[in-house]
């Protein structure tokens, strides 16, 4: 068998190719060699794999050989059948002849010899040697071949081909490589259906006792099969045979019943063998019927791992080669006792670098999908952490682990890690005192590292077990020693235990420890001899010696000689390991080993790279809330950042600091952080930078409903803030922005007025608050400066329970803590008054001050009158609560103080420069102010002729007085408003002739109109008559009536009766006429001033005193002579007879006439000239002449005028027609026919041709 092995493992080395025999018929190859050869490899070849499915080969790489050669000839046939891989995949047979009776004779029975074997694939190359120029031996060679094909040839399929070699045809190469793949994929097709009928065999026997792997192995196993795949280049089907094969081989490990030799005790076993099949030959590893598992399984994976490589699968490499260095470390872990010291450990580091550096080499970066490419480098990292993790276990084994940072990722991993358990613990060599006693002194002259800020270190959570304790229990013999040899303190330091106890431990602890240590020790530890307790210094001496033995790799040697280079070597595995994770999605690894990166460049002065890294970890662990590894993290940053000068990143780890769970700090401790903040607050800062500082204060609204305000109003803002700070600290300044929740604006900033002492835990803060906007608004920003250094906080706090003092959360609260209410009416002036009141008197007005749903405490109001108004200044201002709509109504009737009806305070007010302050029991109630004013107009009163009284302009009787309300907390809001007060006559006068006497006397009618809602009481009448007129008789200008005093009711007439006639004579002087009459009454009021006119306020609103009050009204009366006939007549003239059309011109003509002289007419006279006007609707009528002149008409009576104008209709229908007015002309003088307006019909205009369409 051992022959077998090394033969197939020599094939296996030399051929890597498929064979092609050449069957020399005629002796032509050493002729045709070079360009068949040249051929080579094959480009593009189609075989079938396993499941008979096509698959195209590139480059497939085969070999021409000749029957006769001695590589052929000398194999025995059972070689043959063992090997039969190698064997030929087909056969060519070179013949050429130019006779066909040569052909028959010779050539054919020769050819049928060779091909008679059923087993070989063959076909047949016809090398024509005929000339191109000679005709005839091309035409017999044509012959030859043509019976070639004929005899050797068939339907289905072609097994000849001819090659000339003065120039072949242009597909016979192609024709050529289609027949040699047509033989190779059907001897492939044999072979493997041959092998595997034999595995099918051999599997079934597999439980037998009789069952040999080695058999299966090399003879009819999946080797052979396998191997023959790889060299057809069906990569695929050789993986899947080889994984068959691994499956197969570790059924017969795991069988029980029969011990076998693992292996791995030659010399550099030590160095992993993962990617090397030939490290060992197979003859070396064999055992009994089958081979040792720790050569075979690595040359297995080595196989494995050569076929990946070589269909571009570096990543698969890397997967598998995970999981099989994890599998095979447990199965060396079985093993332990009987390999060399810590060969597990090292196995795997020298796995897991070769692995690493192998995938490396071979991926292209950017060929596999994004998915896969980070699975790759997650890979990495996991190869390069594994082997980072087993090399740390090393270190701390010889004695250098406290020169490793003792971080909580060495320690969680070195804790979970067991120390190596070999059979028997190494012993300290001989000659070796002296490198004792230097681990000694260096073990006694340790002193654990010193923390930023005096921070004291504190164990750790997880921590690796006890070296001393592990190797004495695996020791040949042990003492029953005392356990302070074994557990000092130093050595339980520097071994990394957190358990260990200290030489000061009490007599109970220490009896403890001694049964700790015999339950550890084995039954037959203390038979034997007796001797001390090895010393952790006298373990790391024997471990260091026993490890170098074991180590065959040079480098690694003399990576683990010294501390430098134990460093390097740390460094470069975890910086690839964090590369690795950093470019897959296990970022996060990658960031926690760049903690580690920075620890050793923190050590080696490194501090920028230190902090670049630190700073990273620390905001991984601070996004995952682990602030147990934020503690130990931080204060090395901090560090870092104060010997860089960098004072803002060092501010900010102090905060960070400050800000981490109370518990991972003492009271000490944080107090030096806030000292740090606050000295460096108040020096001298060359590049001062905003602090955040939002995870030490928070801040929120106090608890309850937000504070509400009206628009424009300002108001204080209490705050809760709460202080993560150990001790007191002054702020110097602090600002609260608010933000508005309808947009992104920010609201407006709150700044408190001093400075600000806050407490440690819950403060209480408050702000003035300025006018904001409308809307909601929650808390924004807190801003401020604790001496130099500007701080702000974004952090939102909740509401606390009330026994809690140093509540906080970072929870941002959506509560609003201000609402400002949109512009609203917040006051409302309006006039008490609804009607007019008296004009030239003394009146009140009533101004009712109503708030809506808002104080009114504070308020001042502003008085400006109008022109033509003014206030009574001897009066004061009375203010008194405005009464209910039918309290009001129901006093009405009374006159006397109504300022106080249905008041329920009342309260008499000055008027200093125009304002009024308002009382405080005005703030929220409706109240009513009463004014004393006075409307100025120095016209005389006018009456009309008779008929009703014509309308007053409004403008005329207005007045205005303009109102400024300020009010609000500070008077901020001001309420603007003019209000328009009415004020009239109490009388409006017209005249009219009752009745003429036949003795010229006039019985004159002034009828009284009454323009005010309160009742007036005539007491006396007369007129002063105009110049022309006198009264009738002895009258002295009363009235025909006595009855006075005459009471007329509010909006309600009477009438007065005079007796007047013409005057006898006119005045010479023209200037000292008097042009109107004057009606002069004297009477009095009776009304209420919550409705309108009333007794002039010098009365002081009483009813008795205000009925014997007397006033005046004058009114000027023009009188006219009576006019008893007219003097003109105009008359409109008839229509044509065609009538009216729109769109043609039409003449309207007017006939004026003379009806008495002018002597004895009563009109103005201006010679012979009469002034005339045509007025007309310009939406239907258009006027073509002159619209308004003069014309001359004789004073005579009959002269008689035609007035005509040209027009145009523009609208049909019944329209009124333009008239004829006479402006200088009473309308009493003039008699008009028809004598009032009347309609005229416009016909539609006629059709025009123009607008026709032929039919």
């Amino acid at each position: 068998m051992a022959n077998y092995l090394a033969q197939f493992q020599t094939i296996k080395s030399t051929c890597g190719h498929l064979v092609i025999a050449v069957e020399d018929v005629s002796d032509l190859w050493p002729t045709i060699k070079n360009s068949f050869e040249e051929r080579l490899p094959f480009k593009r070849a189609s075989l079938n794999n396993k499941t008979r499915n096509a698959v195209f080969v590139e480059n497939l790489q085969a070999e021409f050989i000749l029957t006769t050669d001695a590589r052929l000839r000398s194999r025995f046939p059972q070689e043959q059948y063992l090997f039969w891989f190698r064997e030929p995949y087909a056969t060519l047979v070179l013949v050429t002849c130019e006779d066909l009776d040569e052909y028959k004779t010779i050539l054919k029975p020769r050819l049928k010899l060779i091909v008679q074997n059923d087993e070989r694939e063959w076909f047949i190359v016809f090398v024509s040697r005929a000339h191109p120029s000679n005709d005839q031996a091309s035409k017999l060679a044509k012959k030859v071949y043509a019976k070639l094909e004929v005899e050797f040839s068939s339907k289905k399929r072609e097994r000849c081909c001819k090659f000339d070699v003065h120039g072949p045809e242009a597909n016979f190469w192609e024709d050529l490589e289609a027949r040699i793949m047509e033989c190779v994929r059907n001897t492939l097709d044999t072979r493997e259906q041959f092998y595997e009928d034999e595995i099918r065999k051999l599997s079934e026997q597999r439980f037998n006792p009789i069952w040999n792997f080695c058999n299966f192995f090399i003879f009819e196993g999946l080797e052979s099969l396998a191997f023959m795949f790889e060299m057809a280049h069906l990569h695929e089907d050789a993986l899947r045979e080889y994984d068959e094969l691994e499956l197969c081989y570790l059924e017969t490990v795991n069988i029980g019943g029969k011990r076998r030799e693992f292996g791995g005790l030659d010399p550099g076993d030590d160095q992993a063998a993962l990617l090397i099949p030939g490290n060992k030959p197979l003859t070396q590893i064999v055992q009994d019927d089958s081979f040792r598992e720790f050569e075979f399984r690595q040359y297995l994976f080595a196989c494995q791992s050569k076929l990946l490589f070589k269909l571009n699968r570096p990543f698969e490499v890397s997967s598998r080669g995970y999981s099989f260095i994890i599998s095979f470390s447990k199965a060396l872990g079985l093993h332990e006792s009987i390999l060399p010291f810590c060969m597990r450990e090292v196995w795997v580091i020298t796995a897991c670098l070769a692995v690493v550096n192998a995938t490396n080499s071979q991926y292209s970066e950017g060929n596999a999908a994004p998915e896969i490419e980070r699975q790759f480098y997650r890979l990495q990292g996991d190869l390069y952490s594994l082997c980072r993790v087993k090399f740390l276990r090393l270190v701390y084994l010889i004695g250098y682990g406290t020169e490793i940072e003792r971080s909580p990722v060495n320690s969680a991993l070195l804790s979970m890690l067991p120390w190596p358990k070999p059979a028997v613990w190494p012993l300290v060599p001989d000659g070796a005192a002296s490198e004792v006693l230097q681990k000694e002194k260096i073990i006694m002259q340790e002193n654990p590292r010193v923390k930023p800020f005096g921070i004291e270190r504190k164990p750790l959570p997880l921590e690796p077990t006890a070296l001393v304790r592990e190797a004495n229990r695996r020791r040949a013999s042990l003492s029953a020693g005392s356990p302070s040899e074994m557990f000092d303190s130093k050595q339980g330091f520097a071994d990394g235990s957190a358990t260990d106890v200290s030489s000061k431990t009490s007599p109970s602890s220490k009896a403890l420890a001694n049964s700790m240590s015999r339950t550890y020790s084995s039954a037959g530890s203390f038979e034997g001899s007796v001797d001390r307790p090895m010393k952790l210094a006298e373990i790391f001496v024997a471990s260091e010696h026993v490890l170098m033995q074991t180590i065959s790799n040079p480098d690694l040697q003399k990576t683990l000689s010294s501390i430098q280079e134990i460093e390097q070597k740390y460094m470069d595995l975890t910086k690839g390991a964090a590369d690795n994770y950093h470019r897959s999605w296990w970022k996060r690894h990658g960031v926690v080993l760049d903690g580690e990166i920075a620890a050793v460049c923190f050590k080696r002065g490194n501090f920028d790279l230190a902090a670049k890294s630190y700073e990273k970890v620390c905001a991984l662990y601070a996004g995952e809330g682990w602030q147990d590894l934020l503690a130990e993290v931080l204060p090395n940053l901090a560090e870092c950042q104060r010997i860089l000068n960098d004072q803002a990143g060092y501010l900010s780890s102090c905060v960070r600091l400050l800000s981490l769970d109370k518990g991972l700090f003492s009271t000490k401790e944080r107090q030096a952080f806030q000292s740090e903040v606050v000295s460096l607050a108040h020096s001298e800062m060359k590049n001062p930078v905003p602090l955040d500082v939002s995870s030490l204060i928070t801040f929120s609204g106090n608890p309850g409903l937000p504070l509400e305000l009206c628009d424009g109003d300002p108001g204080t803002l209490s705050v809760t803030v709460w202080s993560g700070f150990p001790d007191d600290i002054t702020l110097d300044s602090l600002s609260l922005t608010l933000m508005a929740t309808f947009n992104a604006d920010e609201g407006g900033k709150l700044r408190s007025s001093s400075a600000t002492i806050l407490k440690p835990g819950r403060n209480t803060i408050t702000f003035p608050l300025p006018p904001q906007k409308p809307g909601s608004y929650v808390l924004g920003v807190l801003t401020g400066h604790i001496g130099h250094l500007t701080f702000r906080s974004h952090s939102f706090s909740k509401a606390g329970p009330a026994d809690s003092d140093d509540f906080m959360s970072y929870e941002k609260t959506t509560r609003p803590i201000l609402k400002v209410s949109k512009p609203r009416p917040l006051v409302d002036l309006s006039v008490a008054i609804s009607s007019a009141l008296l004009i030239n008197e003394a009146q009140w007005i009533g101004i009712i001050a109503q708030p809506i749903d808002y104080s009114l405490k504070g308020a001042v109001m502003h008085i400006d009158t109008g022109p033509g108004l003014k206030i009574e200044e001897p009066h004061s201002i009375e203010m008194g609560t405005y009464g209910s709509a039918a309290q009001n109504s129901a006093d009405t009737s009374n006159s006397g103080d109504t300022g106080k009806d249905g008041n329920k305070d009342f309260e008499q007010l000055s008027l200093l420069d125009g304002k009024i302050e308002f009382p405080d029991w005005a703030c929220d109630v409706t109240s009513i102010l009463w004014i004393p004013i006075r409307a100025i107009d120095d016209k005389l009163a006018r009456g009309s002729s008779s008929g009703p009284p014509q309308k007053q302009s409004i403008v005329d009787g207005m007045r205005t007085i303009a109102l400024k309300l300020e009010f609000g907390i500070s008077n901020n809001q001001i309420y603007d408003k003019t209000i328009a007060l009415h004020f009239t006559n109490p009388f409006h006068a017209s005249t009219r002739v009752a009745y003429q006497c036949s003795d010229g006397t006039l019985l004159l009618q002034v009828i009284l109109h009454s323009q005010v809602k309160a009742t007036l009481t005539v007491k006396d009448a007369w007129l002063d008559l105009q110049d022309g007129f006198v009264h009738a008789g002895q009258g002295d200008g009363r009235p025909v009536s006595a009855f006075f005093p005459l009471v007329i009711s509010p909006n309600s007439r009477s009438g007065l009766l005079f007796r007047v006639c013409l005057g006898k004579g006119i005045a010479e002087d023209e200037n000292k006429l008097q042009p109107e009459s004057i009606l002069n009454i004297r009477y009095g009021i009776a009304g209420d001033r919550t409705i309108g006119a009333h007794p002039p306020a010098a009365a002081k609103s009483n009813k008795t005193e205000g009925a014997s009050q007397e006033l005046i009204f004058r009114s000027a009366i023009i009188l006219q002579r009576p006019v008893l006939d007219p003097c003109l007549a105009v008359g409109f003239l008839p229509l044509p007879s065609d009538g009216l059309r729109v769109g043609k011109l039409v003449t309207l003509k007017w006939r004026v006439e003379r009806l008495k002289d002018i002597e004895e007419s009563n009109v103005p006279q201006n010679n012979d000239e009469v002034l005339y006007e045509v007025n007309a609707n310009p939406d239907n009528w258009m006027i073509a002449g002159r619209k308004r002149g003069h014309v001359s008409l004789s004073p005579k009576q009959g002269s008689r005028i035609f007035i005509s104008i040209l027009c145009m209709p523009l609208n049909a229908g019944y329209v009124h027609p333009p008239h004829l007015g006479l402006p200088d002309i009473d309308e009493a003088n003039i008699n008009c026919s028809p004598a009032g307006p009347h309609l005229v019909c416009i016909l539609p205009p006629d059709l025009s041709s123009s607008f026709c369409v032929p039919a």
